[in-house]
């Protein structure tokens, strides 16, 4: 596995890979192919798998302390990429053959980190992604998307014709990744 091998730098306030992170990795390895755009990349482990097996990455994410952070790490593992801040899809051009999202998906909390925080339900940032990706898409594509059991994930699988290429069970919940 690529992931195995590589090696991050924590940035302050900047969410480093835990074991989601390491799931949609492996799916990442597994399905990305071609233009790869890795949304809210966070510390970059997406994009950094994606190009290491051969992929033309885009990282992007809000944050430009995470873009920072991604592009340290991506010359760390001498993977290449393009970088850019945008909210969600607002500065995203063209289409691409991958997109990997691992959205914040927790339900608020008032001490709930920024990267964890997906709104009251916990699908702020994965409903405003299922209205705008496939404008992004071309028409082979992969999109992973990562849930979680209290996004009810079970019901974007059925409304979406996705499948469920990872599952696992984490404490106190069960985290999927999703291929639309």
């Amino acid at each position: 596995m690529i992931v195995e091998n590589l090696r991050f730098k924590s940035y302050k306030d900047i969410y480093m890979p835990r074991e989601d992170s390491y799931m949609l990795a492996g799916a990442v390895e597994e399905h990305a192919f071609g233009r790869m755009l890795d949304m809210g990349t966070g510390s970059g482990i997406q994009g950094i798998v994606a190009a290491k097996k051969g992929c033309e990455v885009t990282f992007c994410d809000i944050d430009p302390s995470a873009i920072e952070c991604a592009k340290s790490n991506a010359e760390l593992n001498e993977a290449k990429g393009e970088f850019l801040v945008s909210d969600m899809f607002d500065k995203i051009k063209g289409r691409f053959d991958t997109i990997v999202f691992n959205p914040p998906y927790l339900p608020s909390n008032a001490n709930r980190h920024l990267a964890l925080d997906g709104g009251k339900e916990g699908r702020l940032y994965i409903d405003r992604f299922i209205k705008s990706y496939k404008e992004h898409i071309n028409e082979r594509h992969a999109v992973l998307l990562l849930e979680s059991s209290f996004n009810d994930y079970d019901k974007d699988v059925a409304r979406l014709h996705a499948k469920v290429v990872a599952k696992s069970h984490y404490f106190f919940e069960d985290l999927a990744v999703l291929l639309l």
